[in-house]
């Protein structure tokens, strides 16, 4: 079963997702509503895959993931992005591995984090 943290500094959007994650019969090991718990968990919690709000990484976003992918290596990133313009391209700069907005439908994203999954499987 896939690990997943989630990240996401709203509750009704975490609550939203680990919704679609458990549909997918992945298993939300860990959950933070701001960037310092996550810092603080991560480490800890042997997971696959990382779901990141981009609103929750600091003004350096590069910096914030090198600390995660030094913390978790074999972690995916998968960065959340409320809109869609210049921010994919600079989350997929700072070191995330997918970007997935939140406009996309909820059918849409659990495509999206099916397919994060199955290339962690492989």
């Amino acid at each position: 079963m896939t690990r997943i943290y989630l990240a996401d500094g709203n509750p009704e959007e975490r609550a939203a997702l680990r919704l679609v994650l458990e549909g997918l019969d992945m298993q939300v090991i860990g959950e933070a509503a701001d960037w310092q718990t996550t810092i603080d968990d991560v480490p800890e919690m042997h997971l696959n895959v990382l779901l990141i709000d981009w609103g929750l990484l600091s003004t350096q976003p590069s910096n914030a993931l090198e600390t995660l992918r030094a913390s978790c290596p074999a972690a995916i990133i998968v960065i959340l992005i409320s809109h869609l313009d210049a921010r994919q391209q600079a989350a997929l700069s700072a070191g995330a591995d997918v970007f997935i907005s939140k406009g996309e439908t909820p059918e849409r994203v659990a495509e999206r984090l099916h397919t994060v999954a199955q290339s962690f499987r492989e």
